[in-house]
């Protein structure tokens, strides 16, 4: 018989830890390193002729772009969001 102390292995008394459906949010403080980092994503989208990324990181960077210009000013976060989403738009559409 298991302690109080020591969590069964296998049963279900624990809440599940991890949501898998949950959004992956981007917690950055600092506006400047968040604006340098989305405008090097949009350059280099821009400089390509095709998605410059594999799926995966694509997928990551069309979920936290978003949530990491939330650190910047409303009108500059909408406008490097909608400068993002247009260029990825390009290359998919390439």
């Amino acid at each position: 018989m298991p302690s109080r102390n020591q969590l069964d292995l296998f049963g279900t008394d624990e809440p599940e830890r991890f949501d898998e459906d949950a959004p992956t949010v981007y917690y950055h403080g600092d506006p400047d390193r968040v604006r340098a980092r989305v405008l090097r994503l949009i350059a280099e989208a821009r400089a390509a002729e095709t998605v410059p990324w594999d799926d995966d990181d694509l997928r990551l960077f069309r979920k936290i772009v978003p949530q990491m210009v939330r650190w910047l000013p409303d009108d500059e976060a909408r406008q490097l969001c909608f400068d993002f989403e247009e260029e990825i738009r390009r290359l998919l559409a390439a």
